[in-house]
């Protein structure tokens, strides 16, 4: 079974930067490469992704502070964070989309004020 492996996440303070890393455990045929957050009391949204051939998408809330970026031979995924703000606490996930669908476990960022 292929398992999802993050880290990199943590405490912050506002302005700081964090970066993400998401690992497949085994060979995957993913198409894109997508992270998602999950706040206390809110919906799970998606925060970016990425095709395996590059193109990208960013939420609103996050554009021009945080890149996605990948390395489609190490079934590796990455998502740098800048300009921390404390709405951007949440658990963040990974997600693989291919034939099936990979999450990862969760992984906390907490930003403080």
């Amino acid at each position: 079974q292929v398992q999802l492996v993050e880290s990199g996440g943590g405490l912050v303070q506002a302005g700081g930067s964090l970066r993400l890393s998401c690992a497949a455990s085994g060979s995957i045929f993913s198409i894109k490469y997508s992270w998602y957050r999950q706040a206390p009391g809110k919906q799970r949204e998606v925060v970016a992704g990425i095709t395996s051939g590059g193109s990208t998408n960013y939420a609103d809330s996050v554009k021009g502070r945080f890149t996605i970026s990948r390395d489609n031979a190490k079934n590796t995924v990455w998502l740098q964070m800048n300009s921390l703000k404390p709405e951007d606490t949440a658990v963040y996930y990974c997600h693989f989309l291919g034939r099936q669908h990979y999450w990862g476990q969760g992984t906390q960022v907490t930003v403080s004020s």
